[in-house]
């Protein structure tokens, strides 16, 4: 009744709101502002106003249960927080005194050994508290295997910033690409005017870079967030006179960075790994070179500093492959082909292409030679390790729905690249997930378009030192799994990969609507979403629960996204985070042999803080929890501080048969 009251007194107009002068007038009616009166806020009043604004009930509530005097935590008490809420232990006495010392704002009680609320508060906004483990930010993953046991961070016609007909054509989408860890990059080649090649989307109306251009933007930025290899897309249209040029200008400025010869001089029968090139070569640049709409050899690049240098190519799927030559020629030429004849005379066009390859370009490729899909048995009969397949996302989805396990295990020995249909001339993305789940390595979006598809695609590779390259899950790495996305419960592996397991979460965000998703297998794929919370876009607060079940977990994403709820049309996005189930801290796992099956399906609850929080607690299994903020992320992928959720996380295995 209070604030009622304080509302009505400042409500001058009585129209039942509050303008922005209103608003002033009640900070100051409650003496919350400019206490000394002075028409400005003082360095002391600011903290004041600041703190009034700011107080987090839900977070005092859980600093309160586990302080004696209900001010400040002593060491032992932030050791039972640690422990019994974190799940932290190992060391936790050091822990808590690190965590004092890094986030108590007061020396006097940094001195006593001792946490306020105010540092309470910000250990849980550290990365410390953050929902994404820390040790995973860092580089964790085996990187000695080959490349195909790879997720590789991959980006369709780089060049382009805007759509596929009209768009601008910009170094920038390179360094843009290259910035968020992207290693596998578009490059569409054709003549230019005074014998320099230039590099747009061919047929269309897209603006045009000269080819020297992007050489030297690759040469300067390939290498500023990841050391790992970089795999350049080389779609050649060009003449035989214009592809000399090519490959002058490709030696002339990467030098030694150009991978000429396999790492150990002889004929390749596998896929290196990427460690090989940072640790013989420093750094590693692939150039991937396709023909026009047929496969063609490919070529590395190494790093800045490497000792040699080296180009792989992927490539453009065959028409027999394809089925008809439409697709195809849509996709090389990013248009819809309005007839028959057209079709004819564009591909003759290419084929005619396709017979003339210059020697100093085709001495550019060392590994991923480029070869058509014509597909399984004939890739165990006559493929090598050591080449590539490229296939549109229409050709990828019927073999994932009519050989989904024949799909997993080529993945396990060769490459396979996957790129958008022509028809997404307005350049929107596939779902890249399903293409993960069959463990395609190279699945290639439109890093230029915001969206869901973008989300899952940082939310994979913002993990393993956001260096590009993610590690599949060993049941995608044996020749002979029995892997069937389809059917979870073919999932086979060693003892290393996580059981099944219980999540919960409680939030508290910052608009009025939550909705968590999961992105994983097709058991899997779920999405639930809590009440909206009106006229509360700064402080809102849920008491709800939200259960999954997740039955191949190291497949899943995690995409949380915050919504202003509308009722006459689709809500307005307002942030969004998502990453790997496997990154959520606490990221200890449960080892099978426990009381769940192995296979058998996880349950995730999110459970916004509030009272419905201890009900669900006393149901869960196995303790597996921690109170986690999640830092929201615009459209783009860029930071919004200080906008967050703040959840608590139960991750526990399922029942064992005893317990059903």
């Amino acid at each position: 009744t209070w604030i009622r009251d304080w509302f009505q007194k400042a409500d001058k107009n009585k129209d039942g709101r509050m303008n922005f002068k209103e608003v002033q007038r009640l900070l100051k009616m409650m003496n919350a502002a400019d206490k000394s009166e002075s028409g400005t806020l003082e360095g002391e009043e600011f903290v004041l106003f600041y703190k009034a604004l700011t107080q987090r009930e839900e977070v005092l509530s859980l600093f309160q249960d586990f302080s004696e005097d209900g001010k400040k935590l002593t060491l032992l008490e932030l050791v039972d927080f640690l422990q019994q809420e974190q799940l932290e232990d190992e060391g936790t006495e050091e822990l808590a005194m690190e965590l004092i010392d890094k986030y108590e704002p007061s020396e006097t009680a940094r001195a006593r050994h001792v946490l306020s609320a105010d540092g309470f508060l910000m250990y849980l906004c550290s990365p410390e508290g953050s929902i994404f483990n820390p040790r995973h930010r860092a580089l964790w993953q085996d990187m000695s295997q080959p490349l195909c046991h790879y997720f590789i961070s991959s980006s369709h016609n780089t060049y382009l910033i805007e759509d596929q007909i009209r768009g601008q054509s910009s170094i920038e989408g390179y360094i843009r690409a290259l910035k968020r860890g992207c290693r596998c990059l578009e490059v569409d080649c054709w003549d230019g005017p005074n014998g320099e090649p230039m590099v747009y989307h061919g047929h269309t109306f897209t603006s045009k870079i000269p080819f020297r251009e992007v050489v030297s933007t690759l040469d300067k930025y390939a290498f500023k967030t990841s050391d790992y290899p970089v795999i350049l897309s080389l779609e050649n249209h060009c003449s035989m006179e214009q592809q000399e040029v090519l490959a002058q200008q490709l030696k002339t400025i990467l030098g030694e960075q150009l991978l000429t010869t396999t790492t150990d001089g002889r004929v390749p029968t596998q896929l290196p790994s990427p460690e090989v090139w940072t640790v013989q070569l420093c750094w590693a640049l692939l150039v991937h070179m396709v023909a026009p709409c047929w496969g063609s050899p490919a070529c590395f690049i190494p790093g800045r500093k490497a000792a040699h240098g080296g180009i792989a190519a992927t490539p453009s799927t065959s028409p027999a492959a394809q089925g008809s030559t439409a697709p195809v020629l849509a996709e090389c030429c990013g248009m819809v082909l309005p007839s028959p004849s057209t079709g004819t005379q564009c591909s003759s066009a290419l084929q005619k292409d396709k017979e003339s390859l210059a020697q100093a370009l085709s001495d550019c490729v060392v590994y991923c030679k480029n070869v058509s899909f014509r597909g399984f048995q004939e890739a165990r009969s006559h493929s090598r390790p050591s080449e590539i397949s490229s296939l549109s996302e229409a050709k990828a989805r019927k073999l994932i729905r009519d050989a989904g396990n024949e799909f997993v295990r080529h993945n396990t020995w060769q490459l396979t690249r996957i790129y958008p249909s022509g028809m997404r001339t307005d350049s929107s993305n596939y779902n890249p997930q399903e293409m993960w789940n069959v463990g395609c390595q190279i699945v290639a979006l439109n890093f230029q378009t915001a969206g869901t598809e973008m989300d899952l695609c940082d939310g994979l590779f913002s993990q393993n030192g956001c260096c590009g390259y993610v590690l599949k899950p060993p049941f995608m790495r044996d020749k002979k799994t029995l892997f069937n996305p389809s059917d979870p419960s073919s999932r086979e592996g060693p003892a290393e990969q996580p059981p099944s397991r219980l999540v919960q979460k409680d939030g508290e965000v910052i608009d009025p609507l939550v909705r968590v998703e999961i992105h994983g297998v097709p058991a899997d794929q779920a999405r639930q979403e809590t009440k909206y919370i009106e006229n509360n876009g700064f402080n809102p607060r849920w008491d709800e629960t939200l259960q999954f079940q997740l039955h191949v977990p190291e497949l899943a994403l995690v995409r949380f996204v915050v919504e202003d709820y509308d009722k006459t049309s689709r809500n307005d996005f307002v942030g969004q985070f998502t990453l790997a189930f496997a990154n959520i801290k606490p990221g200890e796992w449960l080892l099978p042999g426990g009381g769940g099956a192995q296979g058998s399906p996880a349950t995730v609850s999110v459970a916004q803080l509030g009272a419905g929080e201890a009900a669900v607690s006393q149901s869960l299994a196995v303790p597996n929890a921690g109170y986690r903020h999640i830092h929201l992320l615009s459209k783009d992928g860029t930071s919004i501080p200080p906008s967050s959720l703040f959840v608590h996380i139960r991750i526990t295995e399922p029942p064992g048969p005893e317990q059903d």
